[in-house]
């Protein structure tokens, strides 16, 4: 009975030795974890860095704390006035990391300074910004904050960035990512928007109307002037055969005379011909061909011609009543 509770005590005292053991281990070792860093303090006075990996540490004397050199993402809302005096809102995000550039410097390094130098990195870089762009946007309109977004980001990250590296802190990058105006401006540059829209649409069709007016009239005039050529041509043609074929019976034995009677004659041929060959017409020819007064002039001949003369009426004899009873009337 004695030796059984021995061996119990004995397990039991065991069992908090191996407790103690693996506390006094675990207070022993620490293990850094990948884009980490650990600062380790020794009775509370900063003693060194740690890198990722297994390291071990004097137990209840030093502590470590350790530091994310990940980048980090904030976003970030400002009011501002512009030079015209509208009230916009800007969101703004930025990138920022702890400077692990320069941990061999011990005290002098950003590690060592984002620790032990700013408690609130991101409210202290809020304030940097707000200044920084309240200091930009005064000077811009509505219309050039819009215009040089990128200037204005690219202004503010030099002057936060310089700052910021005096604690440690490393800013990657400022974005202005939205401007918020008033609903009343938002709605008046649509207004603006619409209207120039509507303008530059109107005279893009009126453009396009004169062009193809002027387009339509070149190519009218090129088709007019390309048809009276064709007709020029055609009469030359034709004169030149006219002149041909008068050439031609001139050199047989009919006189000059006759050889233009003839011609006259074959070409009042043809014009009939054509008549016939259209359907139905009325013309007006001369009563004899061979007279040398011509059509119009027959026509005017036979409108002044005088009428055939006829006989006047006789005129009536007046009727005198006889109011003597005598049955006699007599006229004058």
């Amino acid at each position: 009975m004695f030796f059984r509770t021995l061996f119990q005590g004995s397990g039991l005292i065991l069992i908090l030795l191996i407790i103690v053991v693996i506390m006094v281990l675990s207070r022993v070792y620490y293990v850094v974890r990948q884009q980490h860093v650990a600062i380790i303090e020794r009775l509370g006075k900063f003693h060194g860095f740690a890198t990722p990996g297994l390291h071990f540490r004097v137990p209840f004397l030093d502590r470590v704390f350790h530091i994310d050199l990940k980048t980090e993402d904030e976003h970030m809302t400002f009011d501002a006035k512009t030079s015209d005096n509208v009230t916009i809102e800007l969101d703004v995000s930025i990138q920022y990391h702890v400077d692990s550039s320069n941990m061999n410097q011990l005290e002098n390094s950003g590690v060592y300074k984002s620790y032990y130098m700013l408690q609130d990195p991101v409210a202290q870089m809020q304030d940097y910004l707000a200044d920084a762009l309240r200091s930009q946007i005064p000077n811009r309109t509505l219309d050039e904050v819009f215009s040089e977004k990128d200037a204005i980001a690219h202004a503010i990250d030099e002057v936060v960035a310089h700052k910021m590296l005096g604690y440690g802190y490393v800013l990657v990058t400022t974005l202005i990512t939205r401007i918020k105006l008033p609903i009343e401006v938002q709605e008046s540059m649509n207004h603006i928007i619409a209207s120039k829209n509507n303008l530059e649409s109107a005279t893009n069709d009126a453009n396009a109307a004169r062009a193809k007016t002027v387009i339509s009239a070149q190519a009218k005039a090129e088709a007019m002037a390309a048809e009276g050529k064709g007709i020029a041509d055609q009469r030359i043609a034709i004169a030149r055969g006219i002149k041909d074929s008068i050439d031609v019976i001139q050199g047989s034995t009919m006189t000059a005379e006759e050889a233009n009677r003839l011609f006259e004659f074959t070409q009042w041929v043809d014009m009939m011909r054509d008549f016939a060959e259209k359907g139905s017409s009325s013309i007006v020819l001369p009563s004899d061909f061979r007279e040398s007064q011509s059509m119009f002039e027959q026509v005017l001949s036979a409108k002044v011609a005088p009428m055939p003369e006829q006989d006047p009426e006789p005129m009536p004899v007046p009727h005198i009543h006889d109011n003597t009873g005598n049955g006699v009337h007599s006229s004058h």
